[in-house]
């Protein structure tokens, strides 16, 4: 019987029953079950207001006649109530022991079918003039957590990563190290690459400001100032340099970008993301040049009498938008139409996500309609993952004034806050050093993932440390203290010689009340993978990894695991343990997130 979902067997006999009872064959789209809501007994519901129509009765009634002759014909459904319009139906134990087995077999569980579409992940995007960040945080661990779920679901994924490695942003920093940095390196300084290359974007801003006020004192108005500055001027100038491939530059921006290079990537270990490929702007704004060329050919952007190039999106609701300035300079809009069309070009995706802040919906939206009116094939295809902007308690960050909070430095406070807290808690008996530092580090890492990703993409969040790292409520070390947990009741099992594979769940005699909630669970979880994968959003996973946990403690307060009597029912409640274990592991594992076997 099992062979088929739970799910997908009551929808089949709901559609047959409601044929003999009312004449009027249902269509999938007619029946939709739902979870049953928490005060209610049952475990789906069937709303009968849409079908009304095809009973003529109230939908109190339909339901009601729906109940009685499901409950007496089916295999699975063992008792049904009414609520208004709502049915309510209980599968009986059997049928979820069946499924149990099922799934404990299926070494495919969490892995749907192939869904023959490609797509591609672009996130991180760095600037090589500063460190990563709080904020690059999230973004990083929103790509890779929503690049693992959209494999799970079935997808071929690309995960790729846009370098912003020139730009007016970055000639800040190599003028002021040009200026005010007297040969130092990263060797001589002592720290990382791309720490030492934002103390220098934090000295222009510095410096910058200085000669602004200066201008001011002098009678000149703040606008006019910030674009008279010396030092703004030279920027540009050495912005111009750099695309002319003036030697010196080059040489300059090749040197400083190679301490950034070998900075991020101690970085992007550590936190435990990668990228199948790599892009820099330097090698895409030229082919972003080739597109606004193209569409100055066929009259879709015009120039300026200054030389600046425009698009005019004024009737698709929006405003002119500038594509390439008066110096033949490109903007970000350039090079962001040269790297769509080489990604297009390297892997010819179905879409093409784009895991940025929402800071810069606008600017996507512009892109989007850019890259329409340009007619590309990829153009439908396109997808800005928007998220909100994390703030700390203190407010917050930015980035030129020097006030950002850095992800290598949050990742070092969390790694101790976690090893104050483990040590307080006693969680580390029988660890030596190596073994302690480890778990220090996957509990920090483990907190900071999951406090980021629990909330829902769209929303803007504060990430509170202290919060992120308790071994309660609904946080990562919870979560992972509950599969180490389970994690030594399968090694004390296999001590104590159970052989818990061999259970028979045909002659179980009894089961505690939360193995049906549990079951339910564990079926629910490739459902639950397709819709995080719709909606791109970690927080769907978060959420039911927590619950599961929650639900798998309440199971192990309520029901003594090794003190069961029964052999059989020892041997299921190990073996079901561990497929809990197996889940939570794989739903971390889709948050990027690693669970220790000991704690």
């Amino acid at each position: 019987m099992q062979s088929m979902k739970l799910i997908n067997i009551l929808k089949s006999e709901l559609a047959d029953t409601f044929q003999k009872l009312f004449g009027h064959t249902l269509q999938a789209t007619d029946l939709n079950l739902l979870p049953t809501r928490k005060e209610f007994e049952g475990d789906y519901t069937f709303v009968t207001f849409p079908v009304a129509r095809y009973t003529k009765k109230s939908p109190e009634e339909s339901a009601q006649l729906l109940g009685k002759a499901i409950t007496e014909t089916s295999e699975i459904v063992e008792s049904y109530n009414v609520v208004k319009g709502f049915l309510n139906l209980k599968i009986n134990i059997k049928a979820w022991l069946e499924t149990f087995e099922t799934i404990y077999q299926n070494e495919l569980f969490g892995q749907l079918a192939g869904k023959g579409k490609k797509v591609i992940i672009e996130y991180s995007s760095p600037n090589t003039n500063k460190p990563l960040h709080l904020g690059h945080l999230r973004n990083n661990f929103l790509g890779y957590s929503v690049s693992l779920i959209q494999q799970a679901a079935g997808y071929d994924v690309h995960k790729v990563n846009l370098v912003n490695d020139r730009g007016i942003h970055i000639c800040k920093s190599m003028l002021a190290y040009e200026k005010f940095g007297n040969g130092e390196t990263p060797e001589s300084a002592g720290i990382k690459g791309d720490h030492l290359i934002g103390k220098y974007y934090v000295r222009f801003d510095q410096e910058y400001k200085k000669e602004i006020a200066l201008m001011q004192d002098d009678g000149m108005d703040k606008e006019k100032a910030e674009k008279e500055a010396l030092l703004m001027k030279q920027a540009q100038k050495m912005l111009q340099a750099w695309e002319q491939g003036d030697t010196a530059v080059v040489d300059l921006w090749k040197k400083m970008n190679a301490w950034v290079y070998e900075g991020f990537d101690q970085t992007y270990a550590r936190m435990g993301v990668s990228f199948d490929k790599t892009y820099h702007e330097s090698n895409t704004y030229l082919l972003g040049k080739t597109l606004v060329e193209e569409g100055l050919g066929k009259a879709l952007f015009y120039k300026k009498e200054d030389g600046s190039v425009w698009v005019d999106l004024s009737d698709e609701g929006l405003d002119e938008k500038l594509l390439l300035r008066s110096d033949g300079t490109s903007v970000y809009m350039t090079q962001d139409l040269g790297t769509a069309e080489l990604k297009y070009k390297d892997f010819h995706y179905d879409k093409s996500v784009y895991v940025v802040g929402n800071e810069q919906d606008y600017h996507f939206e512009v892109l989007f309609k850019i890259l329409k009116k340009l007619n590309r094939p990829y153009a439908e295809g396109l997808f800005h993952l928007s998220y909100g902007m994390v703030d700390l308690p203190s407010g917050k960050m930015k980035s030129r004034e020097g006030t950002v909070v850095d992800a290598d430095d949050l990742m070092d406070e969390m790694a101790e806050t976690a090893k104050k807290h483990t040590q307080e808690l006693g969680k580390i008996d029988g660890f030596d050093e190596e073994q302690a530092g480890l778990l220090y580090e996957t509990l920090a890492l483990g907190a900071l993932k999951y406090f980021l990703l629990k909330v829902d993409p769209k929303k803007r969040m504060l990430f509170n440390p202290e919060e992120s790292i308790q071994f309660h409520g609904n946080t990562g070390p919870f979560i992972q203290y509950t599969h180490a947990r389970i994690a030594a009741i399968i090694r004390k099992a296999e001590q104590l010689g159970i052989d818990y594979k061999s259970f028979d769940i045909h002659v179980l005699g009894k089961t505690h009340e939360t193995v049906r909630q549990l079951i339910y669970m564990l079926d629910d979880y490739d459902r639950l993978i397709g819709e995080a994968a719709e909606s791109f959003s970690p927080a769907i996973i978060a959420q039911y990894v927590y619950d599961l946990s929650k639900e798998f403690n309440r199971f192990y307060t309520e029901e003594p695991i090794l003190k069961e009597e029964d052999i059989n029912y020892l041997k299921f409640k190990v073996a079901f343990s561990s497929q809990v274990a197996l889940t939570i592991k794989h739903a971390m594992g889709l948050l990027g997130i690693s669970v220790p076997d000991r704690m």
